[in-house]
Parts: structure tokens; sequence; C-alpha cells
């Protein structure tokens, strides 16, 4: 943001607000996600419904008067391309968006810090972002891999509660390691008689999972886990379901809902379904809500497709940065915020797109609620829906802020499912 330079003599002539900045011509915010690549099957939905959400706030006034200019960066572009397009973007933009990676918030997070440039993490999961360092300038405007991975354990506990082995195929990142390192000590603590019969780390983008196939096949787990995500886990489950392996053990799939419309047939009833925060287009407590039925409806119009979790997750984002924009103006009775004013509105915002509301924070961490369901082919869309569905509260999930999630979770006990609140829903 442009600092202001003001004068005594002029400051004795202002009214108290108007130490604030002009409105710019245009408010530029700059967005990471993946336009190429295996991701970009999540990471374009997130672009369009963002043009489409960007369009109509700007149709209607845009922020205070100001309309909105998003800018878009290509996560599928390698890490020194995205690193140096962060910088470049981060020059003209007052406020950026990223990332969808786990890898790449790694990497941006602190450089946004550096760069003293607002930064709304607004897809990805690492829980270590917030846990091992402590930002000004960075938000996170969802949840977290605990608060996802914690809900996955307890729906499927509450759900599958005798299974006895499970094994895991992850991606080989930063998320895929993660997340499994969450829910392994969740289970640890809560089932400790589960044995875990294998650990499949495949590279990220593979192409082929027959190696894994075939040795689970011979491992036959009651559970086999796959927080992967986009292509690599629409790739996963199809070659599963055409070797047979869906039929012989539960998949529990966290991050599934962004895959139902693709997978079509290849995921068939009886798995366990996550929606990575409540996302769903038929949520049960949004889905007669005019604003959630004309968001879905102009999706579908645009896009053909289903909006998916990175679609809501964009919304959040843009809800959140609205929120905070509207707070800072009315608190400081300005036209425009400093940068500092913007700051100080993120702290404690409270905020609402097409799921239940979401709070920061004083850690700058979103408190969101968690949506766990069954797949079930009901005939009603040509692939899978949700059934036996539940949504918890997200802030059960999260450990209290100044402790880490795998300590947190390890004081946890066989109780702990019990003690979290949920409402359930036939479908």
């Amino acid at each position: 943001m442009k600092k202001l330079f003001v004068t005594t003599a002029l400051c004795a002539a202002l009214p108290f607000g108007a130490f604030a900045q002009d409105k710019p011509d245009t408010l530029k915010v700059g967005m990471t996600t993946f336009l190429t690549g295996s991701a970009s099957v999540f990471g374009v939905p997130a672009r369009d419904a963002m043009d489409l959400m960007v369009a109509s706030l700007n149709e209607a006034g845009g922020i205070n008067g100001v309309p909105v200019e998003v800018i878009y960066i290509d996560e599928g572009a390698g890490a020194e391309a995205l690193t140096s397009e962060f910088r470049r973007v981060s020059g003209e933009a007052e406020v950026m968006l990223s990332a969808i990676s786990s890898g790449n918030c790694q990497t941006l997070a602190p450089l946004a810090e550096d760069l003293q440039v607002p930064n709304l993490m607004w897809d990805c999961g690492t829980q270590r972002i917030f846990e091992e360092n402590d930002y000004k300038y960075v938000f996170r405007t969802q949840a977290n891999a605990t608060a996802e991975m914690m809900a996955a354990v307890v729906y499927l506990l509450k759900m599958k509660p005798d299974f006895q082995t499970i094994a895991v195929v992850n991606q080989d990142y930063a998320w895929g390691r993660d997340s499994w390192d969450i829910f392994s000590t969740a289970l640890k603590a809560m089932k400790p008689e589960v044995e875990v019969l294998g650990e499949f780390f495949p590279k990220f983008g593979s192409p082929d999972f027959s190696t894994e196939i075939s040795r689970l096949q011979a491992l036959r787990p009651d559970v086999i886990l796959s927080t992967s995500w986009g292509g690599d886990l629409d790739t996963f489950v199809q070659q599963a379901f055409q070797r047979g392996l869906m039929n012989s053990s539960t998949f529990v799939l966290p991050l599934a809902e962004s895959s139902l419309e693709r997978l079509g047939s290849s995921l068939p009833a009886g798995h366990v379904v996550g929606a990575r925060g409540d996302h769903y287009f038929l949520h049960p407590e949004r889905r007669d809500d005019e604003d959630f039925k004309t968001f879905v409806s102009d999706f579908k119009e645009s896009t053909g497709s289903i909006p998916i979790y990175s679609v809501f997750h964009a919304a959040q984002a843009l809800e959140a940065m609205k929120a905070a924009y509207a707070r800072a103006i009315e608190e400081n009775g300005t036209e425009w915020p400093t940068e500092d004013q913007l700051l100080a509105a993120f702290e404690g915002l409270e905020f609402q797109a097409y799921g239940r509301p979401i709070t920061l924070r004083e850690d700058n961490q979103g408190i969101e609620a968690q949506l766990m369901g069954m797949s079930v082919q009901s005939g009603d869309y040509p692939f899978a829906t949700l059934e036996d569905i539940m949504i918890f509260d997200g802030a059960q999930l999260l450990p209290p802020v100044g402790e880490t999630s795998i300590e947190w979770i390890k004081g946890l006990d066989a109780s702990f499912p019990d003690s979290v609140e949920a409402a359930s829903y036939d479908n």
C-alpha cells in the first residue's frame, strides 16, 4: 500500500478518520493456483469461481466503490517460477492469496512476511505454518490438516469402529507426509490396537499406481487411507476400482469431495469421503439458501461442473478479504484503510461464504467446520454423492493456540470421538 505523509498544518484541518490512504483506482489481488499439470483439475475451477465472484462483486460496486482485479500465478510452473512471480505480483497487489500446495505455502508464507504483503492462505493444509512460526502478514481462511484429518479419524471410528488393519497411499511431499503423521498419531491415541500394514508414498503426479495396488491386494487391509487430491487421487481410485481393490477394503478419502464428479461410477458405495471443510454442493444446512443455490447454479452454468471444495475455499478467501476491508473502513471511519488498519481487521475476523461461519483465531488460523460422509451411487447423479453426513465443530478438532498438533493428539484417548460435537444428516 502507498504510505501517507501529512503535514502538521494539514493534520489540524482534517477530521478524525481522514488519516488514511486515498482510494486506489483498482484493488489488485494476486492469486496462486494450479493452472497446468495434474492439479489443474483442482486449481482451474478455483480460478473460474474467482472470476465469477469478482465480476459479481464489481458489478455491485466493488469494495467501497473500488473494483477488484485478480492477477493469477500458475503454481504448476514450478517452485522457482512461482517464487519469482509471487515477488513480481506482490509489488503490484495489495493482497495475495496463496497457495494450494502445502509445499508452496511453506515457501510463500515467510516470503510474504519478508515482503510485508498481506497474504491469505486460501487452500493449503499443512498445520506447520502457524505452529512453527508467528506471522503478522499471513492468515489462513480455512482449516488445516489437523482439523481435516481429525474429522476423518473421528468419522471412521464412529462409522467403522471394528476395523483392525490399515494402509496408506499418500503423495510424497509435505501434505502427504504431514497428514499421515496426524492421522496415524490419532489412531495410536484412540485405537492403539490397529495395525499399519503398509505405508506407500508415490511421487506427486504419478500416473501409475499398479505397484501399490498389487501390494495392497496382497496385504488386504480393512482400511486404505489416501489424502491425495486432484489428478493423483482420481488416477489412484480409478485404477483401484478397475482392479477390484475397493471391494475388499474401505477407502478413507478425506479430500475426495473434489473428485466425485470426475470419478463417476469409479467410486462405489460405502467409502468415506471428506470435504476439507463443510464444502458440498448438496450441503444439508445450506442447499436451500438462495445465495447458495444461486452460486451453485451460476457456477454449473458457467463451467458445466459442480463446485468443489477448492471453489468454496476461493469463495472464503474473497469473503474474508471483503469482510476485513469493510471492518477496517468502518472501524477507522475512512474511505480506504492503511495496511496496518487492514491487518488489524483480520485479527479475530468472522466471515461466511457458502458453508458455516468461519473465525480467525489469535494465531491467524481459521476455524472451519468439517463435513464427512459415505459414498453412495443413488442414481440421482452420474457420480457418487454422500449419505450418513456428519458436520463437526471445527474448534474441537484443533489444538489450543500455542500447542503443536502432534503433541496435543498424543494426549487424547478413545473417549475423544464421543466428545466432538457433530450434526448428523441422512443425505
